[in-house]
C-alpha cells in the first residue's frame, strides 16, 4: 500500500510513523525543511520538499500509483487545493482532508461531491467534542468508544478497591455481572496494557476495558461498583472553536454550563450565540476568579484553549479547589503519559482524534472504524468479514489468532453477538477486534486473505 501525506506536522508525522512501522510505503510532502528532516531522520519513509498544492510535486510523489492521499497540514486551503489536484490527477485514489474552519465544514457536501470528491473531511475539533460528551456520559470512565453504529461500547474504567470484581478471574466474570453480555477487552496494570485471557485475574487499581451493549451500560457499571453521580455543573475554559462547539452541545436544561474566555470581544460574540450558557470574561489560571465562581462545587472543569500549558494549569487549580472531574486538551503527544499521574482525570487530543479518523481508511480489508487504545499501545478495529478472509468458517478457538488479539463481538444481521470459542464467523459479519499494535499487520492479512496458519 502506498500512502501520500501532505503535511509533516504532528498529525502527518505520527500517521507516517504508524504506517511505516507496519511496512507500508509512505511519502511525506512539506514546505518546511526542518519538519521534513525530523521525519527523514526518524522514520523509514520518502520525503519531498515542496507544496502539496503543486501538481508537479504530487506527480513526483507518485500520486498516480498511490492508494490513499492524506492532506493534513494546518492550513485548510492547502488541504483542499492539494486534494482537488490529487483528484484531477488520480480520480480513483482515496482522499482525506483535515478541515477545521466552520465556514468549510458546514458546507461539507460541496467538497464530498462534484469535482473535489473528498472521501472524508476530518474535523478534529468535532471529534474532540464527541469524546468529551462520551466521557461526561460516564463520569467514572477513563476512555469510551462507540462501535456497531453506537450499539456497542468499549469503556475503560479504573476499578475502585471496593469493586466486587477485584480478585475475580475473567473466565468467571459473568457470575458477577448477572444478565450482561460482556467481554473484558484489556487491562491496564501499572501503566502496562494487557490483552487478557480467561485465566487472568482483575486486581485492585486495574483499568478495565469492558465491551458491552450500550443499553446494558448502566447495569454493568452498577454491578461493577463504578457508577458515579451524573455531571450537571460544568465550566468550560476557552471559547475557541472546541469550546464553542462544546458549549453549544451543553446549551440545554440538563446542564448548568459556564464558559470562561480571556478575550472580551470573543465573550461578547459567544454571548450572542449561546442561550443558557453563562459566558464569563477572565483567565482560567486566575485562582481568585476560580474561587469566586465556586469551582470547588463543580462536577467538571474542561480546559480546551489552544495553550496546553494553560489548560493543564487550569485543571490542576480547579482540582485543587475541589472540582470533581477535569478534562484537559493537549496537542503535544509527549504530554499524554503525564496527564493522569499529575492528577488530571481525562485528556483529549485533536491530533490523536485526527489520526483515529484516518486509520480505518488505511487498514486493509473492509475496516469501518479504527481507534487507538491507551495512546497507541493497542487498536480496536471494526471490520466486515469477507468470504475470502482467513477468519471465516472456523471456530474462533481454532483460528490461532496472534497473542494479544481478541474478537470482542460481532453483528450478524440486526443481532449483536458476544462470541465463545466455538462461535464460527460467517461472511459479512461485522467484527470488533482488539489487538496490540505489533499484531496489526497480521490482523490485516487475516481480514483479507486465507493464511496457512489460520
Amino acid at each position: 500500500m502506498r500512502v501520500i501525506i501532505v503535511g509533516a506536522g504532528e498529525v502527518g508525522f505520527n500517521v507516517a510513523r504508524r504506517l511505516s512501522g507496519e511496512s507500508k510505503e509512505v511519502v511525506v510532502i512539506d514546505t518546511n525543511s526542518k519538519a521534513l528532516s525530523r521525519v527523514s531522520d526518524t522514520l523509514d519513509v520518502q520525503t519531498i520538499l515542496g507544496s502539496g498544492s503543486s501538481p508537479e510535486i504530487l506527480k513526483r510523489a507518485g500520486v498516480l500509483d498511490a492508494d490513499i492521499f492524506l492532506a493534513v497540514t494546518d492550513k485548510d486551503e492547502i488541504n483542499l487545493i492539494s486534494t482537488f489536484l490529487a483528484n484531477r490527477i488520480a480520480p480513483k485514489i482515496i482522499k482525506l482532508a483535515r478541515i477545521r474552519n466552520e465556514d468549510y465544514t458546514k458546507y461539507s457536501e460541496m467538497f464530498t461531491e462534484g469535482d473535489l470528491r473528498i472521501d472524508t473531511l476530518i474535523n478534529p475539533d468535532e471529534e474532540v467534542v464527541e469524546s468529551i460528551l462520551r466521557v461526561m456520559s460516564v463520569p467514572g470512565a477513563v476512555e469510551i468508544n462507540d462501535f456497531v453504529g453506537g450499539k456497542v461500547r468499549l469503556i475503560g474504567v479504573k476499578l475502585p478497591k471496593e469493586s466486587p470484581l477485584v480478585g475475580v478471574t475473567l473466565m468467571n466474570i459473568k457470575e458477577h455481572l448477572i444478565g450482561i453480555n460482556v467481554v473484558i477487552a484489556a487491562l491496564v496494570r501499572e501503566d502496562r496494557l494487557i490483552i487478557p485471557g480467561g485465566l487472568d485475574t482483575i486486581q485492585e487499581g486495574d483499568i478495565v476495558y469492558f465491551t458491552s451493549m450500550r443499553n446494558q451500560q448502566e447495569s454493568l457499571l452498577r454491578q461493577a461498583g463504578i457508577l458515579s453521580d451524573p455531571i450537571r455543573k460544568v465550566l468550560i475554559v476557552g471559547g475557541g472553536n472546541v469550546g464553542f462547539l462544546l458549549a453549544q452541545a451543553l446549551d440545554n436544561k440538563k446542564y448548568h454550563t459556564r464558559l470562561l474566555d480571556k478575550d472580551s470581544d470573543r465573550c461578547d460574540e459567544l454571548s450572542e450565540k449561546l442561550d443558557r450558557v453563562i459566558v464569563l470574561h477572565g483567565d482560567g489560571t486566575d485562582q481568585e476568579l476560580l474561587k469566586e465562581e465556586n469551582v470547588g462545587e463543580l462536577d467538571m472543569v474542561i480546559a480546551v484553549t489552544g495553550d496546553e500549558e494553560m489548560n493543564i494549569l487550569s485543571c490542576l487549580l480547579a482540582k485543587n479547589l475541589g472540582a470533581r472531574k477535569t478534562i484537559t486538551r493537549i496537542n503535544n503527544f509527549a504530554y499524554i503519559p503525564l496527564i493522569q499521574p499529575i492528577g488530571i482525570d481525562h485528556l483529549v487530543c485533536p491530533r490523536l482524534s485526527a489520526i483515529n479518523s484516518i486509520l480505518h481508511f488505511v487498514r486493509q480489508g473492509k475496516v469501518i472504524s479504527a481507534v487507538s487504545i491507551k495512546g497507541e499501545e493497542a487498536e480496536a478495529l471494526e471490520a466486515i468479514a469477507q468470504e475470502k478472509s482467513g477468519i471465516v468458517g472456523k471456530p474462533i478457538k481454532d483460528l490461532n489468532l496472534p497473542k494479544g488479539t481478541l474478537i470482542l463481538c460481532f453483528q450478524r444481521g440486526e443481532e449483536v453477538i458476544i462470541p465463545s470459542g466455538f462461535t464460527v464467523i460467517e461472511p459479512n459479519d461485522r467484527l470488533l477486534i482488539i489487538s496490540t499494535r505489533k499484531n496489526i499487520p497480521e490482523i490485516e492479512k487475516a481480514l483479507t486473505t486465507k493464511l496457512e496458519y489460520y
